[in-house]
Parts: structure tokens; C-alpha cells; sequence
């Protein structure tokens, strides 16, 4: 009896080892050569977002679908959405805003007219 309950306990931490490495392997795909700390694989420092999910939302059309769909949130349940709000890490959204309207700024700068 104790050999079985042994044997399915191996089992079970051997199926839970590959889903956790199949999990790994889905969430954190190997970097390509073109990423990297340098920022080579787009914008964002340190290849930042390597997700094909974030670099849409990251992208200026991306930003525009959040925010049309935050502007939608907000005037059909506008408690839920200050709910949400609070939920946000203040901090972190604020240096990414700055960070884009500071790059916003430079380029515009660097632009000739």
C-alpha cells in the first residue's frame, strides 16, 4: 500500500515537473540574438516587453485601443473602472508616461523643420 501511495506520489511530482517547464517554456521564451541588454529588439531598454502581447499594447496602436477602451469603461461603469484604477501600481504607470512623453518631447526636438 505504501509502495503504491509512493509510486503515485512520484508520478504526480514528475507530471507537475514537465507542466511547470512546459509553463516556463510558453511564458519565458529564450531570447533571440537580437534581444539582449543593448535593447536590439525594439524601444525598450533591456528587451522590454518580450511578449508579442505587450509590444502591441506598447505600440502607439495599442496604447489607442487601451485607451478607447478605458474611455468606454469609464463612461459605462465609471465605479469599476476607479476600482481598477486603484488597483494600478501608481508608480509605475507614472514612469511610464513620463518616459513616453519625455521620448515624445526628444523626438520631436531631434525632428528637422
Amino acid at each position: 500500500m505504501k509502495d503504491r501511495d509512493e509510486a503515485a506520489r512520484i508520478e504526480i511530482r514528475t507530471r507537475l515537473a514537465a507542466s511547470r517547464q512546459e509553463l516556463r517554456r510558453i511564458l519565458d521564451p529564450p531570447r533571440s540574438e537580437g534581444d539582449g541588454a543593448d535593447g536590439g529588439s525594439g524601444d525598450h531598454l533591456g528587451g522590454f516587453p518580450r511578449s508579442r502581447t505587450m509590444k502591441l499594447l506598447m505600440s502607439g496602436r495599442g496604447l489607442g485601443t487601451v485607451g478607447a477602451v478605458v474611455a468606454g469603461l469609464l463612461l459605462a461603469r465609471p465605479a469599476l473602472a476607479l476600482r481598477l484604477l486603484r488597483m494600478l501600481p501608481a508608480s509605475a504607470v507614472a514612469k511610464v508616461v513620463l518616459a513616453r512623453a519625455f521620448s515624445a518631447m526628444r523626438a520631436r526636438q531631434d525632428q528637422p523643420r
